[in-house]
């Protein structure tokens, strides 16, 4: 018999540990495209933001430096693809908030794109995390324009009632690791009955 150094801990169960999911939720989506790319599933991929370099440290070639840069127009969203002959476009956010998500963490102009990408057929959404409750949900933008809408008479966020009500939560798993086109699919074949 062989006799292992701290073999009780080996084998105990390893709790999941989500305290640096939120930094990780950008990580975990990329990996779950990259599921779908190579697997055949979808092409969806994280956009470019449009930036112009302005000054530049360059001791050499392997020590280069941005010192300054500015965007050079607004981005839209954070991501966009094919999905089952369907254009994807999405934004990713997290919040520290319990009871809400606040819309001043998105921008009017990725709204109206959604909206616009959405009026054309897309099929649009927020993918939110809420830290504090540990849970991803999945919001088409049709509940975010008219949230949106709503903020410009009263309220300036979106209830996590609400989002729970018209949302979807995504629970994270294996491969990918956020199965959040399992909910796009519903969508598209709700969209086509």
């Amino acid at each position: 018999m062989i006799n292992y150094p701290n073999s009780k801990k080996a084998f105990k169960r390893q709790k999941k540990n989500h305290s640096n999911r939120g930094m990780n939720f950008e990580r975990i989506i990329n990996e779950s495209n990259d599921y779908y790319t190579s697997n055949d599933v979808a092409v969806i991929h994280k956009k470019p933001i449009p930036i112009q370099v302005v000054k530049v440290d360059y001791p050499n070639r392997a020590n280069a430096v941005i010192k300054e840069a500015y965007y050079k127009i607004p981005s839209t969203t954070d991501y966009n693809g094919v999905y089952y002959n369907h254009y994807i476009d999405f934004e990713a956010k997290v919040t520290n908030n319990k009871t809400s998500f606040p819309l001043s963490n998105i921008h009017a102009h990725q709204v109206k794109h959604l909206e616009r990408c959405a009026n054309h057929g897309g099929i649009c959404f927020l993918l939110i995390f809420f830290k504090k409750h540990d849970e991803i949900y999945l919001l088409e933008s049709k509940f975010v324009t008219q949230y949106y809408k709503r903020a410009k008479k009263g309220r300036k966020s979106i209830t996590y009632k609400e989002i729970k009500r018209h949302g979807f939560l995504i629970t994270e798993g294996y491969a990918p690791r956020l199965d959040y086109l399992k909910i796009v699919k519903q969508i598209i074949d709700k969209k086509n009955q």
